[in-house]
């Protein structure tokens, strides 16, 4: 199982391990609508093969996932709660439902989508180098991609708050001392360390991790990524997207300038 080289997503599959790679460097691999679908028939077709043993997610280039590809979105047409429902939840769910451990090795840009795609998967490492957020107050939009559930679970209400108006994003020895991912490493380090650890989940007890997986799965639903949860996230960024500062956020970010909200 190997995707051509051009492909948005690539996914190789060597002996029991499968490394699943978002390849728009140029991009800084934001996802536009083709690759979001290519990311999900990716994870639903390894959730379905049973001789892969440990997933390893990573980004090409400078980059992890910088989130969503709006460089050519008309906001004024732009149907945001369709985006989440039917093309961002269904790859979270591929993720989650990939019945072997999934670990994301994180550098650069972890924004937005990305977050949630990291977030999705059981183990995270993060280079030191890495900027992990969410910064929507910038584009007037919402929180999305599961990252209400994520940061109040991993920082408690009140930092879960702090990032989301503020847009702060964290480096990732900020983001390890707070738990929002599981190791830091040197940049240098990061890819051949989480490659050992996949190689080393794959060669370990897959049936006993499996039967882990799944209750960890049911503890995280009732800790607050459930479905009901990224519904109301997509019903308010619809909400959202229907606002003069969502147009305005959109534009500025486009046009590359400081947006001017007005509250409304």
């Amino acid at each position: 199982m190997t995707s051509p080289a051009s492909a948005p997503v690539l996914v190789e599959v060597t002996g029991q391990v499968a490394e699943v790679v978002l390849n728009r460097p140029d991009r800084l691999n934001a996802l536009d609508e083709p690759a979001m679908d290519l990311a999900r028939e990716v994870f639903e077709a390894l959730a379905a093969r049973d001789d892969v043993r440990a997933v390893l997610l990573r980004g090409e280039g400078r980059a992890f996932c910088a989130g969503r590809d709006v460089s050519g979105v008309d906001p004024a047409v732009d149907d945001a709660h369709a985006i989440l429902a039917d093309r961002v939840h269904p790859i979270l769910r591929a993720i989650r439902n990939v019945p072997v451990p999934v670990v994301a090795a994180v550098h650069g840009a972890c924004l937005g989508v990305g977050l949630g795609l990291a977030a999705a998967a059981d183990i995270i490492y993060a280079a030191e180098n890495a900027r992990i957020g969410s910064p929507f107050a910038r584009l007037g939009a919402v929180l999305d991609s599961g990252g209400h559930a994520l940061l109040v679970d991993r920082l408690g209400v009140h930092r879960a708050m702090e990032l989301i108006v503020t847009g702060e994003l964290l480096d990732g020895t900020e983001a390890a001392c707070t738990g929002l991912v599981s190791r830091v490493l040197p940049d240098d380090q990061l890819i051949t360390a989480v490659r050992d650890l996949v190689a080393s989940i794959a060669r370990g007890p897959t049936a006993a991790f499996r039967q882990s997986k799944q209750i960890i799965e049911a503890l995280r639903i009732q800790r607050g990524l459930s479905e009901e949860m990224l519904a109301a996230e997509a019903t308010a960024q619809g909400e959202a997207s229907a606002t003069a500062d969502y147009l305005e956020g959109f534009a500025a970010f486009q046009q590359r300038r400081p947006p001017v909200f007005t509250g409304h």
